[in-house]
């Protein structure tokens, strides 16, 4: 039986039984139950100066080619999000580019894309409210004409300079006017972004929200859906419950998200698998059962998020949560504070999985990670069947292990 090597933060070497892998099988058909997205990441070329501060240099096919097996699993790809490390290595040309190559992809593939809208592009660390509102506009019109779905991403510029909640009514009421297609609206919490906080206008989610629901109501056929990532379960079922007719939640909760997706169709299951349902045990009186998925976490498990969605799909919630309730440990540990460097770990999956030549980031974020918390994750990569192709992940885990001066 092959074995893992294992690092933990005092030093200490241990081994597990490296698990089978999952045996998922792709969807025949579209994904019915559920809308589910994975936010993707960049591949850099390996050669290029994967260093901070430089520019983003891509290796398109690999990138490109993550979306194709990201569609190839039934999933939409949510792209130039902050996944793809905007705001952290990947620069406005790099950005612009994705975007239309991206949606390119989308269309050769009949798969469905939607792209962060932001106003990173400017130069100026300090702008105008009406600087804000034009930079908004002209990404989201170059996302329109590119064909794909836009996310009206919190920008740090409005953060700046937004006064209260009266500057975010009028930024997003003038943006959304410009809009031709409805919109997906995002509210990154401060785990993700410590630059965002008091968005929407004050300091508590209870507070903001009602600024956010304002924002919707007074845009109607505006918004097609709110993307929430504050980490936080109680907050999102809150909003959930206000939102709109036809306005849908995607849950950006990578802690949480396996009570949030399953909703009140798991209301029956068994008293083994409780652990998973009780995080949100007040959704089974909720008028609005689920969430969708808009998910970094789904970047990094797209076959077990799939076959999970798949199991909803075949009406057995029971296997829903026992594919996808396992997973939710692994995702807390990528997303461990400081959350905003989660990236490495999505990237770090995506090469033990064999999506890329080499474990390098845009950014030189590769690096923002200690080898013991990334051993901690191909430990419970393990666990959750996540690692696609075991036997590889082992040998480049290990390959890497032996380059640090671990005994394997």
């Amino acid at each position: 039986m092959s074995t893992l090597r294992l690092l933990a933060a005092d030093g200490t070497v241990t081994d597990a039984a490296l698990n089978a892998g999952g045996s998922f099988t792709r969807p025949a058909s579209a994904l019915q139950s559920r809308v589910a997205y994975a936010a993707a990441h960049v591949v850099p070329k390996t050669h290029a100066d994967n260093t901070p501060g430089q520019p983003a240099d891509i290796d398109w096919d690999s990138t490109l080619a993550f979306r194709r097996n990201v569609y190839s699993w039934g999933l939409g790809v949510a792209d130039a999000m902050d996944t793809a490390q905007r705001n952290m290595g990947l620069d406005a040309a790099a950005t612009r580019e994705l975007i239309a190559r991206s949606a390119e992809v989308a269309r050769e593939e009949g798969g469905s894309v939607v792209v962060g809208v932001n106003t990173d592009h400017l130069t100026e660390s300090h702008v105008s409210i009406d600087q804000v509102i034009d930079a908004y506009k002209e990404q989201l019109h170059f996302t329109e004409e590119q064909g794909a779905g836009p996310v009206l991403m919190a920008s740090r510029h409005l953060a700046r300079v937004a006064t209260g909640a009266d500057d975010y009514r009028r930024v997003y009421r003038e943006v959304l006017e410009s809009a031709t297609v409805p919109v997906v609206l995002h509210w990154l919490g401060t785990a993700f972004d410590p630059e965002l906080a008091g968005y929407f206008g004050a300091p508590d989610w209870q507070t903001a929200s009602e600024v956010l629901l304002e924002v919707i109501g007074e845009n109607p056929g505006k918004v097609a859906g709110v993307k929430m990532s504050l980490l936080n379960a109680e907050s999102e079922i809150s909003v959930r419950e206000q939102l709109p007719e036809g306005v849908r939640m995607f849950t950006g909760d990578d802690f949480n998200y396996v009570s949030l997706i399953g909703g009140d169709t798991t209301r029956s299951l068994s008293d083994t698998l409780t652990r998973w349902r009780s995080l949100s045990a007040g959704l089974r009186e909720t008028k609005r059962g689920h969430s969708d998925a808009l998910l970094g976490a789904f970047a990094a498990i797209t076959p077990v998020a799939s076959a999970a969605i798949q199991a909803l799909d075949a009406g057995d919630p029971d296997r829903y949560l026992e594919i996808l309730g396992p997973t939710e440990e692994l995702s807390r540990q990528v997303f461990a504070a400081p959350t905003f460097y989660y990236k490495t770990g999505v990237a770090f999956l995506s090469w033990l999985n064999g999506h890329q030549s080499a474990f390098q980031m845009v950014g030189g974020l590769h690096s923002a990670r200690s080898l013991p918390h990334l051993s901690r994750i191909v430990e419970l990569a393990n666990a959750s069947l996540a690692l696609e192709v075991p036997e590889l992940a082992r040998e480049r885990w290990h390959g890497m292990l032996r380059l640090n001066g671990v005994d394997v």
